[in-house]
């Protein structure tokens, strides 16, 4: 389960590019706690996928790589949301929990 969490979350954070430390800090400081050993393998799946576009740029006194979701990985995101939603339901309800 924590599996595709983190599958969405990256994925939601990638609608705008972004290089792997920023990301790993954004995850990590939003309260997902993910390693380096996670974060790198899951972004050249994704990108191996379709659905994930990276380039490197030298603008920083290192080179980075961005990454960003192509439009695959967008429908591919609105599908995984829609899934996420109803799970949460069901869990809820399941759980006795109200929104």
């Amino acid at each position: 389960m924590r599996r595709g969490t983190i599958v969405l979350a990256v994925m939601s954070c990638l609608r705008q590019p972004q290089y792997g430390y920023a990301l790993l800090s954004e995850l990590n400081e939003g309260g997902l706690e993910v390693g380096q050993d996670t974060l790198y393998p899951l972004l050249r799946r994704l990108e191996e996928q379709g659905l994930l576009d990276s380039e490197w740029r030298v603008e920083e006194p290192r080179p980075r790589r961005y990454y960003q979701l192509n439009p695959d990985g967008e429908q591919v995101l609105v599908h995984l949301n829609t899934e996420w939603k109803k799970i949460n339901q069901v869990l809820r309800r399941m759980t006795n929990e109200t929104e």
